[in-house]
């Protein structure tokens, strides 16, 4: 995997310049100037990112698909360890449908706020109604509905391309994943070029915002941590309690175990740099070492636990901050694309997940993407609650997978005696 170096400290140090700099200009003569370069910088900017999530959003469903497909194939335990992914995944997603338009309710967007970060949206796009959605699935033109940016027929599409792509034997095979990896790799390579100047662009789009609504972007900036960090508190507590009871420690000894693997987490905000501590976590919970060995890694490579959960509740909060309604059938859309998309998530950097999971979430449900260029520039500390509860599932999951294997393994014993 290509490594990226990301100014993340500069760029959050440019959201805060740009949104108190446009602060002070505002209702000054120097405004419209000040607007008539920021606007185009930062619009480049947000269109340079944009135009590479079709194809990397393609190439990682591609080869994630076919990693699982593989796995699946490799026996009981990797069947029962993806089941478990799934149930967990489908569970969070589900949960952040229904609690994030909750929460919003309970703790309203402040007033300013709204206006503050819509202030450079987009009409959102419209969703089509029941009928319509089952049409727009599968498209005839795969290619125009990616000039379109028609995220559900192109995940569709990409995902039975996975399937295929996994049906095949020998060099064709190789060919194809190595032409989707090659594509996936390139991608990369253009968002880093795009995240190293992040600075100047996230400044642009900040002082555009701050023109426009003074001082309400710094409310709305605080409210949006405290809603999308608090989804992901939602899945650690959830998997320290599933890990108490697996892990067969109770929840003093869960968390005594799982310390290392936080701090660790903490420090690096990359679950795959927590894996070392991870496997000693699973050693202290009793967990045995041929499951650990075998399911942490793949937890690693498949599983993003807050994904589907934070990513949801980042593109429900963006409309409820547009004005856009949620219907029925648009939060269906977002759940499924939620959950198809988590399956080609990776170990990347938290500014490139976070716009390579939450575009294609929010095109789904036909809610406008341009807030997100703002709201990367604070991922670092949502980001922070991501990978603690990633890595806190990911030690639930394996001790869970460990129980079931072993019960499972008790039961046939029994059968055959």
């Amino acid at each position: 995997m290509t490594q990226i170096k990301l100014p993340a400290g500069w760029t959050f140090a440019a959201l805060l310049a740009g949104l108190a700099l446009g602060w002070l200009l505002s209702g000054s003569a120097a405004s419209a100037t000040a607007l008539a370069i920021a606007g185009p910088v930062g619009s480049v900017w947000l269109r340079a990112l944009q135009m590479t999530i079709v194809p990397l959003v393609a190439a990682l469903l591609v080869t994630g698909i076919t990693q699982m497909v593989a796995t699946a194939r490799a026996g009981p335990v990797a069947r029962r360890t993806l089941l478990i992914f799934f149930v967990i995944l489908l569970a969070g997603t589900l949960f952040a449908a229904f609690a994030t338009p909750a929460l919003l309710e309970a703790f309203p967007i402040p007033g300013q706020a709204e206006a503050a970060l819509a202030a450079d949206s987009v009409s959102a796009q419209p969703v089509p109604k029941v009928g319509e959605f089952i049409e727009s699935l599968v498209a005839d033109n795969v290619i125009a509905a990616a000039a379109e940016t028609a995220m559900l027929p192109i995940v569709v599409f990409f995902v039975a391309l996975g399937l295929a792509i996994s049906r095949l034997e020998g060099v064709q095979k190789d060919v194809m994943l190595r032409l989707f990896e090659a594509i996936g790799q390139t991608m990369l390579i253009i968002i880093g070029w795009v995240l190293r100047v992040a600075p100047v662009g996230v400044f642009a789009l900040a002082l555009s915002v701050g023109l426009a609504s003074g001082g309400g972007a710094f409310a709305a900036l605080g409210h949006y941590i405290l809603i999308v960090s608090g989804l992901g508190l939602v899945v650690l507590v959830a998997g320290f309690v599933l890990g108490s009871i697996t892990g067969q420690r109770g929840l003093v000894g869960f968390a005594r175990a799982m310390t290392p693997s936080l701090a660790v987490g903490i420090s690096t905000q990359s679950s795959l740099a927590s894996l070392p501590a991870m496997l000693q976590s699973c050693r202290q919970l009793g967990v045995r070492e041929t499951t650990s060995d075998f399911v942490l890694p793949l937890a690693v490579a498949l599983f993003r636990a807050t994904g589907p959960v934070m990513n949801l509740g980042v593109a429900i909060y963006v409309a409820k901050l547009t004005g856009v309604e949620l219907t029925p059938t648009a939060m269906a859309a977002g759940i499924a694309v939620a959950l198809v998309t988590t399956i080609g998530s990776v170990s990347l950097p938290g500014a490139i997940s976070f716009i390579t999971a939450i575009g294609p979430i929010a095109l789904a449900m036909g809610v406008p993407i341009e807030p997100l260029a703002i709201l990367v520039a604070v991922e670092m500390l949502p980001d922070i609650m991501r990978t603690l509860g990633n890595v806190a599932m990911d030690v639930a999951v394996t001790a869970t997978v460990d129980r079931t294997s072993a019960s499972s393994g008790r039961a046939n014993i029994s059968t055959r005696t």
